[in-house]
């Protein structure tokens, strides 16, 4: 088998988490099917490079001598937006001749200010997903999915989406099974699908100031196949519905049935994954009544079918 090279950018300000997980992923596969990957780390003229937590990272060379690399790989961090001149000014050049282009969470801004997203599909983290969206108006942005795939480019959003991300990489490169071996020895999930929400529900909805309303938002987390119309949350916070979508959307920043449909579906989610429960089973206990509406707000939220997402996305079970 032909090694794959791969090269991970460094700068200063980097994130650790940005460089280290996507390298841990890949040196766990290199380790389980040696021969597959040769890792290397470089920086602006070989220097030494202090990380966000103040993390001294020493390279293995330098970006002006290293090869051109089958997936280079561009971490995020702080330093992306005071970033080294020569960094970009590399990426532009270098970048359109490796093989597979990676970014992680902000490393996408470096990509974008080579020219290298233009007309692409790109995520970042969430945070930063405006700033980039609007700074590079020939990016298409999706602050949704925890990593996106174009072509031969594949952006991620914060940390631990790198891992996510790279979890697939070694997935397409090398087989799901060492993939699976890699995700267990670093106990993570393999893996989560790239259009998986950034974040969930709960997080993505602010928590609203009065007590009504945050046991409302509470109630629907933890009773997702109750009656969740608006008539029956309203009574719930003692409010008239009206008044109570209002506030709602005020203080959540979300309407009612947007975050209902979010929780419903997470609910649903986990129990594919987590269970061997039956599609018309969890249909009912997430609150969809039905398979077919379930099916509908799966393939219309996160492009796969439950069956297929199960399929797609339930770890196999350990032998």
């Amino acid at each position: 088998m032909a090694k794959r090279t791969v090269l991970i950018a460094l700068f200063d300000g980097v994130q650790s988490l940005d460089v280290t997980g996507p390298l841990e992923v890949l040196a766990g596969a290199e380790r389980h099917t040696p021969g597959s990957y040769r890792i290397r780390t470089a920086s602006p003229a070989g220097r030494p490079v202090r990380t966000t937590s103040g993390l001294t990272l020493v390279p293995d060379g330098s970006l002006e001598d290293a090869a051109v690399p089958h997936t280079l790989v561009v971490p995020g961090g702080e330093g992306t937006r005071g970033h080294d001149p020569r960094l970009v000014d590399w990426l532009r050049v270098h970048g359109p001749r490796a093989r597979r282009l990676v970014a992680v969470c902000t490393g996408a801004v470096l990509l974008a200010r080579a020219g290298l997203l233009d007309g692409r599909r790109a995520t970042t983290h969430w945070a930063h997903c405006e700033e980039l969206a609007r700074d590079h108006p020939a990016v298409r942005v999706d602050p949704d999915p925890i990593f996106v795939r174009d072509g031969t480019v594949a952006t991620s959003a914060g940390v631990t989406a790198g891992i996510d991300l790279a979890l697939a990489l070694v997935e397409e490169d090398l087989g799901r099974d060492t993939a699976l071996t890699v995700a267990r020895h670093l106990v993570v999930f393999l893996r989560r699908p790239g259009n998986q929400a950034q974040f969930s529900a709960q997080l993505a909805a602010r928590t609203a100031r009065r007590a009504p309303l945050r046991d409302v938002q509470q109630w629907i987390t933890e009773h997702p196949e109750a009656d969740l119309g608006v008539e029956a949350l309203a009574a719930r916070a003692a409010l008239s519905p009206r008044h109570f979508t209002r506030a709602f959307q005020a203080e959540t920043g979300t309407t009612p049935g947007r975050y209902v449909d979010r929780v419903r579906l997470e609910h649903a989610r986990r129990l594919l994954e987590d269970t061997a429960d039956g599609v018309e089973e969890i249909s009912r206990a997430s609150g969809y009544g039905t398979p077919e509406a379930m099916r509908r707000a799966f393939v219309r939220a996160l492009g796969a079918a439950p069956a297929e997402y199960r399929r797609r996305f339930r770890p196999a079970p350990v032998t």
